[in-house]
């Protein structure tokens, strides 16, 4: 054989451009076709090797003896005997053709390798998923096992250099422009460990246990997800988080931190922290702490960029680090103390502070409400929170938990929602964005506070318009108008009272008797309709009740013969 075996047209790890791919005695190495960085593989850390049909040809996946996965994938159906010569001869391994199950089903029998789990139909691989590329795994039911793929953007391909694009650890999902997030297992029966794990279960492989349990624990053993109790280097029981809603225990590592609760476990790298945000609660009980997140966190189709924890205000705790002296001086120098015996919400704040490294964010100061508080009580749609006036940005919490940064906040108008029975109590304001997307609006906020926020605005530079001022004249002068309207009732019903009164006084006068006999029968026939003051009355003062009605018919009546009588007499 040759020194050296080429093959053109090569990609590395779902890269997305070709090389060259060249072997030789001591190892391997790939070179983009358009120039960049170099891969190579040491002959010492080629484990085994496996032929198959891949996307763009034939491949050939190598698998080292640090459990990690290397793709070759462009190759032709007849380099196959060269490259068996080239493994069998240089590197002491067998090249092995594997053939991958064709037929679609959707059930088969789930294998764990060294490097990746297997889906097997038929005794042949229906697809395979590196550990490398699984960042969690949940219990999604009774018989069901949820498991989460590392998220990554097209930019980032976490390689050594640029290597043509080609995919690093955990990175793969990102190779095309759709990505697999989540992957469900429905896992029925009872099963053992060593039917699971195979000829690797320890002991106690002969216990039965729930298939779908030991699944997952299994998953979460080889891919490295949980972390053993003693790794933890701070542990937090039972913390109440509000979004998502729930109890979990908190355990914290070195590189990063687990939420473990009764259904679901989330593992957060703590560089996919971005914020760290302290913030008391209105009730003066307790705080809540909010952690941003990007990438957000997943709970099958929904997605949380915040994380929201409460803690009493008064809950103390004690606790001490499992880390040595030496660690502390070394990594966390002034940044952990080995014991602490504080608050609840302050142990949690300085220790993510100093595994994080992150700043911590308050509220402004320069921002009170009429309670002297920092948190303003309000909504968005129907979901009732606070809102946060930041240095930098609003923040409104606990669901949806909302961050608005006053750089892409174009302006803010405060309004007043028409025909609400609050209206004269209570503003609503809404932020427009400079993207010109949809504003944000928040609303029911205490009509007290709103000079105090006007003037935080214009504080921090921005444009402020006040609808309710605007306003205010006209509904001033809409209440004057009503008042005057009121006040002209009054004066008419005072009026017509007077004339009834002046009417009854009429009725006994002696010159009224005078009279001829035909305005005595249009004053009382009951069938004459009079246009007099009686009649009068009765348009003015309407309302006038069925007690007094009756009690000026009985007087009527009694009028009636005494005039009579004395018009007889004449």
């Amino acid at each position: 054989m040759a020194a050296f075996e080429n093959f053109d047209n090569i990609f590395l790890d779902l890269s997305k451009e070709s090389g060259k791919c060249r072997f030789a005695e001591n190892g391997l190495g790939w070179k983009p076709s358009g120039g960049g960085n170099t891969f190579t593989l040491d002959r010492g850390d080629i484990a085994s090797a496996q032929w198959s049909r891949a996307a763009k040809g034939y491949e050939v996946k190598i698998l080292k003896r640090s459990s990690e996965l290397v793709h070759l994938d462009g190759f032709q159906q007849e380099d196959l005997e060269r490259l068996s010569k080239i493994f069998k001869n240089w590197y002491s391994v067998n090249l092995d053709p594997k053939e991958h199950a064709l037929r679609g089903w959707n059930w088969g029998k789930t294998e764990f390798s060294k490097a990746e789990l297997v889906f097997n139909v038929q005794n042949k691989p229906a697809f395979e998923v590196p550990y490398t590329e699984i960042s969690n795994t949940n219990l999604a039911g009774r018989n069901e096992v949820s498991v989460e793929f590392a998220a990554s953007n097209e930019d980032d391909t976490g390689t050594n250099g640029h290597l043509g694009g080609a995919r690093g650890r955990g990175k793969k999902s990102g190779a095309g422009k759709d990505q697999l997030v989540e992957m469900r297992f429905y896992i029925p029966g009872t099963t053992t460990r060593k039917e699971t794990e195979g000829e690797e279960a320890g002991s106690g492989a002969e216990e039965e246990k729930n298939a779908a349990t030991l699944f997952y624990e299994t998953l979460m053993d080889k891919a490295e997800i949980g972390e053993t109790a003693g790794d933890a280097i701070a542990t937090f029981l039972e913390v109440l988080h509000l979004t998502p809603r729930g109890r979990f225990d908190i355990d914290m590592y070195e590189a990063s931190f687990r939420l473990r609760g009764k259904t679901y476990d989330y593992k957060i790298q703590y560089e996919h922290i971005k914020k760290f945000m302290v913030l008391p609660k209105p009730d003066d009980l307790h705080f809540m702490l909010c952690i941003g997140l990007d990438p957000p966190l997943r709970q099958g189709q929904t997605r949380y960029p915040f994380i929201v924890m409460q803690a009493k205000k008064d809950e103390e705790v004690t606790i001490d680090l499992n880390l040595t002296e030496e660690q502390l001086n070394d990594k966390y120098k002034d940044r952990l103390q080995p014991h602490y015996e504080q608050p609840l919400h302050q142990v949690i704040t300085y220790i993510f502070k100093g595994l994080a490294n992150k700043k911590i964010t308050s509220p402004a100061k320069d921002f009170m409400t009429h309670r002297n508080q920092f948190g303003i009580k309000c909504s968005i749609k129907a979901a009732e929170g606070f809102l946060y006036c930041l240095e930098k940005a609003f923040m409104f919490v606990p669901k949806p938990a909302t961050y608005v940064s006053y750089d892409q906040t174009s302006s803010i108008v405060f309004s007043r929602v028409s025909g609400a029975v609050s209206a004269l109590s209570t503003f609503d304001i809404a932020v427009h964005m400079k993207s010109g997307g949809p504003p944000h609006s928040f609303s029911n906020i205490n009509r007290e506070d709103l000079k105090a926020l006007e003037g935080f605005f214009k504080l921090k530079g921005l444009r402020v318009k006040n609808e309710i001022d605007e306003d205010a004249n006209l509904l001033a002068a809409a209440l004057r108008e009503e008042a005057m309207d009121e006040s002209e009732e009054e004066v008419v019903g005072a009026r017509a009272e007077r004339g009834s009164a002046d009417e009854d006084e009429e009725s006994v006068d002696e010159d009224f008797q005078a009279e001829s006999e035909s305005d005595v029968a249009e004053e009382y026939d009951s069938e004459h309709e009079s246009s007099g003051s009686g009649s009068a009355e009765s348009d003015v003062d309407g309302e006038m009740d069925e007690d007094e009605d009756e009690e000026m018919a009985d007087e009527e009546e009694e009028e009636k013969p005494k005039t009579k009588k004395q018009k007889t007499g004449k």
